[in-house]
């Protein structure tokens, strides 16, 4: 253990020259997190420039310490006891028009981005409206509401490892059902999206935006300690089809069913484990009622599963992102 918080002093040393950066020793991640969830990280690295980034990125894996990169928070659960090792985020937040192009990056607020996008008459954003966190991990989990993703703007993502810098283009991403490649390759970092937009009529588009924001607004509001819906909707193609049968057919939509009926139908509603509660108006939503721990969060999670397995042999699967935990404890802590 001393060896292990010499070691992050001393990355921290190495990174106290570089410009635009912000370091913090025992970084408490319930203050990085909507769920408020989280122990220490030994330490957390802020940084705003994409070439101070790669410097830190690169540092910070040669340090032998374990290495996490995040976005905004807002769909990540940390361990209560923290995470053992160096936190990176990448904070700028520009973002920028170019003819038909919307270029990103990575620490943009993702909803400032649909607002710059509807002020400046561009749509194919706008269903995005009031998602929170930021754009880096709106492309990581390919983010989407109200049938549409941001994946179908994507025109290219530039990323680094911290030694390189690469720009790929969107059929590269392996973009599906909030999946893309960034899952699979945790090394490739975000840096920046380009998006490919429409022309369209900024009053129509805020009026979209303004009403998609007053639905989520009433389903999710802006002081609610939760990640939206914890788990995916299920893919028809997928499902068996003596369960589809069963299935009121007004809520199969884009080929998904709502991962919320299913849990309804188990009693979800209202769930509580600590200070962990399942909300009385929506099954899919779980939030930090008050002095909640991620070990209750998973253990409500965990039953929840089962609870929709028994019943109908499915395995839900999580949208959201634990950190600081051992392989082996899936969700079922």
């Amino acid at each position: 253990m001393r060896d292990q918080k010499a070691a992050f002093h001393q990355l921290a040393r190495e990174l106290q020259g570089l410009n635009h950066v912000r370091l913090v020793l025992d970084a408490p991640l319930a203050c990085y997190t909507r769920f408020a969830l989280g122990g220490p990280a030994g330490l957390l690295i802020d940084a705003a420039d994409p070439v101070t980034f790669s410097r830190a990125l690169s540092l910070a894996n040669s340090s032998g310490l374990p290495v996490a990169v995040i976005g905004g928070g807002t769909n990540l659960v940390a361990a209560d006891e923290g995470f053992p090792g160096v936190i990176l985020r990448y904070t700028s937040g520009r973002i920028k028009r170019e003819g038909r192009r919307i270029l990103a990056d990575a620490g943009a607020s993702l909803d400032e981005l649909v607002e710059f996008a509807i002020e400046h008459g561009l749509g194919g954003v706008e269903t995005l409206a009031r998602i929170p966190g930021w754009v880096g991990g709106a492309v990581y989990g390919n983010a989407g509401a109200y049938g549409h993703s941001i994946s179908e703007r994507v025109s290219s993502v530039a990323v680094t490892d911290g030694a390189t810098r690469m720009e790929m283009p969107a059929a590269a991403c392996e973009f599906a059902y909030r999946q893309s490649v960034f899952k699979r390759r945790k090394d490739w970092v975000i840096l920046s999206v380009c998006l490919e937009l429409e022309p369209a009529d900024p009053a129509l588009l805020k009026d979209t935006a303004a009403k998609i924001r007053s639905e989520r607004d009433a389903k999710f509001p802006a002081d609610m300690k939760c990640a939206g819906s914890i788990f995916k909707n299920l893919l028809v193609d997928q499902l068996p089809a003596g369960l589809i049968a069963s299935i009121p057919p007004c809520l199969i939509r884009e080929g998904k069913i709502p991962a919320g009926w299913f849990l309804e139908q188990v009693g979800a509603k209202g769930m509580q484990r600590g200070g962990m509660r399942v909300a009385d108006y929506h099954a899919n939503l779980i939030y930090n009622a008050g002095g909640g721990t991620a070990r209750e969060l998973r253990r409500l999670i965990a039953e929840l599963k089962k609870r929709v397995q028994d019943r109908f042999g499915l395995e839900l699967e999580e949208e959201i992102q634990f950190l600081g935990f051992f392989p082996d404890e899936g969700s079922s802590a």
